[in-house]
């Protein structure tokens, strides 16, 4: 069995509301990210690209229509190339990671293209006409994503102050990777269409202490949890272009990191946001590793207290963690963040010279994704 490995990840910058990402279609959007992918990776010819499989978690109108296919066309792929759709939510796109690498691994492809759209403001949370099972709104199963974090903030004590800590940590860290150019290998520029070229995350900015400590709860009257201390709407797209370890060599790619393990997990929806928690200790049972192998983690921060909540249980060291901040200063474009935070790992791993290390999110409904990688 051939070993999986990363060739190369990208992203476009996460745009927020009325900011200049606003008004591209995510289809058009996740197109120009696969194909700046490929130009600045000449050695790969786009014959070569035998799949393209995209996350997205809410697949409809604009982001619908077998988006996977459409967006190799869109890239300038070869009708070739065959391309699907893959629904996870939040963790749909490190999903297609897995699904990539799975593939490679079995000797179904040698080249394909894990990639991650999702744009919040032209398809909204929930989708154009949701339909909820009668039974299943009994259970609260469509309970608010915001709710389940209020729980996780009641059951560990996380207060208000340390989610505000966590929040201010998040744009400060954010902030300063921009300002070390941190952010340049992995960010490709996206033409708006000829009015602009974006080149950078609308999300980081200095926080307004102030401001933030006067915000009403957002979710449950009298929680703890505010707009500030949870991740903003956004737009976005990523991409993972992933080999054989034979294919590699034998065309003179090189590669950046191998693929260790992978787990999905499932917990209660009421409490969605500890997903991580079994599904990394499943992954680092694979791959026959502790927690304290692991030298750098990403872990999408859906909201402070979630990531606290993980965080603490987990007993991990919380300086090894988002060193470039998070979700909470870039945003979380649903579909998107899987593979970019996979991106995001992999430079920071060369930024600070590591050798193990762990993606890892929560997902609505009840789920937990995590990735392990070697470089």
């Amino acid at each position: 069995m051939s070993k999986s490995v990363i060739i190369d990840a990208v992203r476009s910058p996460i745009g927020l509301k009325n900011g200049p990402m606003i008004g591209i279609r995510p289809d058009d959007l996740a197109g120009q990210v696969v194909k700046g992918l490929l130009n600045r990776n000449d050695s790969v010819d786009s014959k070569m690209v035998e799949d393209v499989i995209v996350g997205c978690a809410y697949p409809e109108g604009p982001q619908g229509h077998i988006i996977g296919k459409s967006v190799g066309v869109l890239a300038g792929l070869p009708i070739e190339s065959t391309g699907k759709v893959v629904n996870r939510f939040c963790g749909s796109s490190m999903d297609a990671a897995h699904q990539v690498s799975t593939a490679i691994e079995s000797g179904d492809i040698d080249l394909g293209i894990a990639a991650g759209v999702e744009d919040m403001f032209s398809v909204p949370m929930g989708g154009f006409a949701p339909d909820f099972h009668p039974e299943l709104a009994e259970q609260e199963f469509y309970i608010g994503m915001g709710e389940t974090a209020e729980n996780l903030a009641n059951d560990l004590n996380i207060s208000r102050q340390e989610q505000e800590e966590f929040a201010i940590s998040s744009h400060k860290k954010a902030l300063g990777a921009i300002e070390e150019g941190n952010f340049k290998n992995e960010i490709i520029p996206i033409d708006k269409y000829g009015e602009c070229t974006v080149e950078k995350d609308d999300g980081p900015r200095e926080p307004d202490v102030e401001k933030i400590k006067s915000l009403n709860p957002a979710f449950v009257e009298g929680g703890t949890i505010t707009a500030a201390t949870s991740s903003p709407i956004s737009v976005g797209a990523s991409a993972v272009l992933v080999a054989s370890e034979d294919f590699a060599s034998q065309n003179g790619l090189k590669t950046r990191a191998e693929f260790i393990s992978r787990a999905v997990s499932g917990v209660h929806w009421d409490r969605m946001g500890m997903g991580p928690l079994p599904a990394v200790e499943k992954a680092l049972k694979k791959a026959n590793l502790t927690i304290d192998d692991v030298e750098t983690i990403e872990l999408n921060e859906a909201f402070a207290a979630q990531a606290l909540y993980v965080i603490r249980k987990g007993g991990w060291d919380e300086n090894k963690v988002n060193l470039n901040g998070g979700a909470i200063a870039l945003g979380h474009p649903l579909g998107c963040s899987g593979a970019r935070i996979i991106t995001t790992l992999l430079n920071v791993m060369e930024q600070q010279d590591t050798n193990i290390g762990l993606a890892t999110m929560c997902i609505g409904s009840g789920q937990g994704i995590a990735t392990v990688i070697k470089r």
